[in-house]
């Protein structure tokens, strides 16, 4: 890293119709750097990335990259200047291979367009960076989310990159993909890139950036170099008051049996069996591809069992679809909320009653009294910030909108709850809240399965850990045992 700054955003301004979205940001950035952007959910990170990267028009201020000053951005200027951003929603079309999408509007230089072959070799050399076995010609739609990712970051690196923009790049990877992100950012970094990582795991800061940044409410708050702060005081810049990141002890026990699997096999996943209490909540772990999504959609019925037993409770059950996972009072937090969990166009109240609606409805028709009933219920509940229940949920945070997969699930009276992922993109202060919300449950008896690729967020919250390897079950841990390189070992298949 030198001194050079390639970057730099003076005085930015942007506002939506009633919202100050960035006021009067100023941040620079080196040349060779790893440089944090930190903030809650709505402190105008996005909206600044979307700002360098031409997607949004800026109301007032300039963009300075190498020197030159900008008052408009446009994509294709943005993208000339070397500037490439990976996206929370991935930028990708599923219906085109992995190849074709990094190398999407690339042209060859002997001729207008890329051979098949052509890029299919060329997407293998860059995939085979992240130590990675994607077929290149696998259709996007067919990847996991992980998967997808890596095909996002993939594509970015392919690029003549010099400044790359990454939004949470880390969210729905395990420990090792995140290992192996590491090592291309810093190939990056060697190469002169100037990385811009916003990350809500903290400890990801600490490992892997050079200076930090700190936005909150629109506004910038400061800078400092990395070694010379701690997780403490960038909590507190992020959320403007003292508060601790730690998890919630509980102060119950847990009951009877809530569920059990038997030798469940599906999906593929082979011979699984475990057991969760009420009032439990069990972590599962695994690197991406061990099964653990595909375990989840087994238990809600989204994908066919071939052969095992379900019992809720001690008595056998049935689960064909989503359906009768709701009728046996299953709910599921899936890990990808937005193009699973949630109607984005629809309001808080439709998302939260739609679960329900045959309960609340008489001959066809809607009791939108009771609707309205359960919607303000659970938006008191568990604090789903919104100015109103008929605010389309896409105009929410990522807590908030996890908040509002958790309603449904809530409003169903689920007595076991699957989270995929619970706090995937979301930021510290929405973090805290739901693990006390997880606390809560598992005080009142619902049983909790937690898929976690967050090491940390696995250890603090689960009270047992069942780890997945190559769709079968590697082996479980007690609290008292708990142990990350043993863990680990569990999810490569060492042990």
């Amino acid at each position: 890293m030198d001194d050079k700054v390639v970057l730099s955003l003076e005085n930015i301004t942007k506002r939506y119709p009633g919202v100050l979205a960035l006021n009067n940001v100023s941040i620079s950035f080196r040349a060779g750097e790893v440089h944090a952007l930190l903030g809650e959910n709505g402190a105008g990170k996005s909206t600044l990335i979307k700002a360098v990267a031409g997607a949004i028009e800026i109301d007032v201020g300039l963009i300075r990259i190498n020197g030159h000053a900008y008052s408009k951005m446009m994509p294709a200027l943005s993208r000339s200047l070397g500037v490439e951003v990976i996206y929370q929603e991935f930028n990708l079309v599923p219906t085109l291979s992995c190849a074709e999408n990094i190398y999407l509007c690339e042209r060859s230089e002997n001729s207008a367009f890329f051979s098949a072959r052509e890029i299919e070799k060329k997407a293998v050399k860059v995939l085979d960076q992240f130590g990675v076995k994607i077929d290149p010609r696998i259709l996007v739609q067919d990847l996991s989310i992980a998967e997808q990712q890596i095909i996002e970051i993939a594509k970015a690196v392919s690029k003549n990159v010099k400044i790359l923009v990454m939004d949470e790049p880390s969210a729905p990877l395990s420990v090792s993909e995140v290992e192996l992100m590491f090592k291309i950012i810093n190939q990056l970094k060697q190469k002169g890139v100037t990385i811009i990582y916003i990350s809500h795991r903290l400890e990801e800061v600490f490992r892997i950036s050079d200076r930090v940044s700190i936005m909150r409410d629109g506004c910038y708050v400061t800078t400092k170099n990395t070694p010379e702060t701690n997780r403490q005081e960038l909590i507190t810049l992020m959320v403007g008051r003292e508060l601790k990141e730690s998890y919630p002890q509980r102060k119950t026990l847990p009951g009877a049996v809530a569920l059990e699997v038997k030798k469940l096999t599906g999906n593929g996943d082979r011979n699984i069996s475990f057991s969760v209490c009420k009032g439990e909540i069990l972590g599962i772990s695994g690197l991406v591809g061990a099964g653990r999504t595909e375990l989840a959609q087994l238990l809600f019925g989204a994908a066919p069992m071939e052969s095992g037993e379900i019992l809720i409770n001690g008595h056998p059950v049935k689960i064909h679809s989503p359906l009768d996972a709701i009728q046996h009072k299953i709910g599921l937090l899936t890990e990808d909320r937005k193009g699973q969990g949630l109607f984005l166009e629809l309001s808080v109240k439709w998302n939260i009653s739609f679960p329900i609606v045959r309960r609340i409805s008489s001959y066809g028709v809607v009791n939108t009294k009771k609707e309205d009933e359960i919607a303000q219920k659970y938006k008191e509940r568990i604090n789903i910030k919104t100015p109103s229940l008929l605010q389309q949920v896409i105009n929410l945070s990522g807590g908030n909108q996890q908040k509002v997969v958790l309603a449904k699930a809530l409003a169903a009276e689920s007595d076991i709850l699957i989270f995929d992922e619970p706090t995937r993109g979301v930021d510290v202060g929405a973090k805290q809240e739901i693990y006390q919300l997880m606390t809560e449950l598992a005080e009142n008896g619902i049983a909790i399965l937690m898929i976690s690729s967050d090491m940390e967020e696995l250890l603090g919250m689960s009270d047992r850990i069942i780890v997945l390897c190559e769709g079968e079950l590697a082996g479980e841990v007690q609290k008292e045992n708990f142990n990350q390189p043993y863990l680990l070992d569990l999810a490569s298949g060492i042990h």
